[in-house]
């Protein structure tokens, strides 16, 4: 089944997703947002429960007895300022869409009327709408308070919009498809002194210079090759002066895996490389290491299902099954590892003014909104119809 451009529904799920992108909210703050889907759901007939991690909601369609299954959109924005300079542009300063998530909530919106309108198959479908994806693990805090106990599903899947793949392209694989992520703060406390007279201090920038380049021994020389992970630090904080060489300097950086086991050796390793690297300048340290989502893995019969709904929503050669998996996290993962799922990719090729995710030119293609509603459609179909 494929949703035509021409369907009347695309308008409408245009119109949603450029709404929601006038109005962004952040996470744990998607109050509008949450009313918004809300009234949406309760107009196509379902059931819905609001305030499940504070702003989710979830919708459910049931036509008899079947199996059940859950479909995920996340909800908020980006603390970000939009420089897309498009019509529904931002209204709320320092906020935007810059991942699609808009776009996300209108197709999964467009699929549960659409639904609600065809009810074709036997089970019930839940239609998760998730808060706090980015940074704050709102699926997390979803299942802790007892989403599949109160929504019980046979599996879980969600979508991703993906503007580095053609449009109309749409990949998944079974196994790692997004990494985990993890984070680290790293405090160096040398001796403040003189620029002049480096000698008399212990001079913490020097630490620091050395210890970015320590750091990527990790993935070059302490893991397996076959086991890929990223150490990036990405600031480096310290000094006020020109001539005075600081008493202490922070870095931060996020740390990327696929492999759990690897995952867990991580603060081990990296502590053991701090602490050397500071004991051989005589400086003290602190590291806060935060354990973050972990790697988003796909089950391989629930990857077959998504698959054949993608080659009857794209066609067979816009389906790829062995993409790169990306370096990028995402907390679907949390619902994967409590049920199994997977997590697919839909191709936007780029839109005018920004490409890429968290770009301040972002904005979500509108031309792929009948796709990702005719594939959840399809994947319902394959499932329980």
């Amino acid at each position: 089944m494929k949703i035509s451009q021409e369907n009347p529904l695309v308008q409408e799920m245009t119109n949603w997703r450029r709404h929601l992108h006038s109005y962004p909210e952040t996470a744990f703050e998607e109050v509008l947002t949450q009313d918004f889907i809300a009234a949406r759901l309760k107009e196509f007939g379902l059931e819905v429960h609001e305030g499940l991690a504070k702003t989710g909601v979830v919708g459910t369609l049931t036509t008899g007895e079947g199996p059940s299954i859950a479909l995920r959109a996340d909800m908020d924005g980006l603390d970000m300022v939009e420089q897309s300079g498009v019509p529904h542009c931002s209204k709320h300063a320092g906020k935007m869409h810059g991942c699609g998530h808009d776009g996300h909530m209108a197709m999964l919106l467009g699929a549960a009327k659409h639904l609600s309108e065809n009810k074709d198959f036997k089970g019930t479908v839940h239609f998760i709408f998730q808060p706090a994806e980015e940074n704050e693990g709102g699926a997390r805090v979803m299942i802790e308070e007892g989403l599949f106990e109160k929504f019980p599903a046979d599996a879980v899947y969600g979508m991703h919009n993906w503007p580095e793949l053609p449009m109309g392209t749409m990949a998944m694989k079974a196994g790692p498809l997004m990494a985990a992520c993890d984070a680290m703060e790293i405090r160096i406390k040398g001796v403040g002194c003189h620029g002049a007279m480096p000698h008399l201090g212990i001079d913490p920038v020097v630490v620091a210079s050395e210890l970015v380049l320590a750091l990527q021994s990790v993935s070059s020389r302490v893991v397996n090759p076959q086991d890929a992970v990223v150490v990036s630090v990405t600031q480096i904080n310290g000094g006020h002066t020109w001539n005075v060489i600081p008493e202490e300097v922070i870095m931060r950086g996020t740390i990327r895996s696929f492999n759990p086991q690897v995952q867990d050796k991580l603060e081990e390793t990296i502590n053991r490389i701090v602490k050397g690297v500071c004991l051989a300048h005589g400086a003290d340290y602190e590291l806060d290491y935060i354990t973050g989502y972990p790697a988003t893995v796909n089950d391989a019969q629930e990857t077959e299902n998504c698959a054949r709904a993608a080659m009857l929503t794209v066609g067979e050669n816009h389906v790829m099954l062995d993409p790169t998996p990306s370096m990028g996290a995402e907390d679907f993962a949390y619902m994967l590892q409590a049920k199994p799922g997977c997590y697919v990719w839909l191709g936007t090729g780029g839109v005018p003014g920004g490409c890429l995710l968290h770009n301040p030119g972002y904005d979500f293609n509108d031309d792929v909104l009948h796709m990702g509603a005719s594939y959840w459609v399809n994947l319902v179909s394959e499932i329980l119809g």
